[in-house]
């Protein structure tokens, strides 16, 4: 899968919520209420993830959040798997 340039990139980043251009990932936190509901959407990432053969980079922190941060490490950088991993993640009932 060929990597995105900037212009690809932001204009995939309009079609999904709350994502953002970091450090040459696309990331996004989510505020959980509480710290076993994070964990149980920690899993369900992981359970995406997973299926897709596709995994992203997970920060569980303070209590009750989470970070996720995906690029695709042997392109060097983002590529529509990123944004479809991303999309997965945002349909998952938090």
């Amino acid at each position: 899968m060929a990597r995105l340039n900037e212009d690809q990139v932001n204009q995939n980043l309009e079609n999904i919520n709350g994502w953002n251009l970091i450090d040459n990932k696309i990331s996004k936190e989510y505020e959980l209420k509480d710290f076993k509901s994070a964990l149980a959407f920690v899993n369900k990432v992981g359970e995406k993830a997973e299926g897709m053969d596709h995994h992203p980079d997970i920060l569980m922190h303070s209590w009750n959040k989470v970070k996720i941060s995906v690029s695709t490490h042997s392109e060097g950088g983002i590529t529509e798997k990123d944004f479809n991993l991303a999309k997965e993640i945002e349909g998952i009932n938090i």
